[in-house]
């Protein structure tokens, strides 16, 4: 990927949501605890003051779905590091489907026995409120007050678990 999309530097982005459940799965004879619920939105403005349309938005999320998720490699973190570059040793977690529902994607997500999953897994038996937010790289145009994000953006994750989502349905 080039450096540059139509002459301007891509800038790092990140979206978050908060409305999500709190699951426990087994698999394997083992107990997981699961997040689901609202991970990216398209076609409306958010927190941060960014919009993804569709036409940005759905072949990114398939790419995603099919490079990541289909092999396994698509995680997050616990907190948003200031780059889109995933560190192994933060992961929290390890996203297991994104589906689409009209402006939604609706992601689903095991929390790992890593140092920082288990954090999470604390939050989660404690009933303590977090989000998640996407992490990736674009670049903007800025249309009556609103960045829309340009047809460059690439996902780093679609979700790292945060306290403050920017995207409406994120919590």
């Amino acid at each position: 990927m080039s450096t540059t999309f139509n002459g301007v530097e891509p800038e790092l982005l990140i979206e978050a949501c908060d409305d999500f459940r709190f699951l426990t799965e087994e698999l394997n004879g083992k107990k997981y605890h699961m997040v689901e619920g609202v991970f990216l939105q398209q076609e409306l403005p958010n927190k941060n003051r960014r919009k993804y349309t569709k036409a940005v938005m759905e072949p990114e999320v398939n790419r995603y779905i099919n490079e990541m998720i289909g092999k396994n490699r698509a995680v997050g973190e616990l907190g948003h590091p200031d780059g889109p570059t995933i560190n192994p040793e933060r992961i929290s977690h390890k996203i297991v489907s994104l589906i689409q529902d009209g402006n939604n994607y609706i992601g689903r997500a095991r929390v790992s026995n890593s140092p920082f999953g288990k954090i999470v897994q604390n939050f989660l038996e404690e009933e303590i409120q977090f989000g998640v937010s996407s992490r990736g790289i674009g670049t903007l145009r800025r249309v009556n007050g609103i960045d829309m994000v340009q047809s460059d953006f690439r996902l780093a994750t679609a979700a790292d678990i945060v306290m403050d989502p920017s995207a409406p349905d994120a919590f």
